[in-house]
């Protein structure tokens, strides 16, 4: 599986919620359609968001163990949700980077995607 890109925006002070869903390419797809949900029942996610890629710390960590992420809950059960809450949000401050990983009951490790993580700062107080 290939890392998508995407950038993410986050509104600081405000709740942050985005789903992820999962496709993997058809083997030998039959009609237009290339691209199949991807079932991710028993997997783990996680997400770190860094001020570069070379940084030592996170300053922010989204896990399916912390609660911030869900896996698996839609109906085609290839979807991630990622909740960020108002308070956590809150005390972000600077823009960073990210990638997103899902761990598979087997333990094999898979980057869903990547990207940009921008904070728009608050004015309101």
């Amino acid at each position: 599986m290939r890392a998508g890109n995407h950038n993410f925006y986050l509104e600081q002070g405000t709740n942050f919620t985005r789903n992820i869903y999962v496709e993997a390419p058809i083997a030998s797809p039959t009609t237009d359609e290339l691209y199949e949900p991807y079932n991710l029942v028993g997997f783990k996610a996680r997400m770190q968001v860094r001020r570069t890629v070379d940084a030592s710390t996170f300053y922010l960590e989204l896990t399916t163990e912390n609660g911030a992420m869900v896996v698996a809950s839609g109906v085609d059960q290839n979807d991630i949700a990622i909740s960020v809450s108002a308070s956590v949000s809150a005390s972000l401050e600077n823009n960073g980077v990210y990638d997103l990983e899902i761990e598979a009951p087997n333990g094999e490790v898979s980057r869903v995607l990547q990207g940009n993580f921008y904070v728009s700062k608050g004015v309101t107080r």
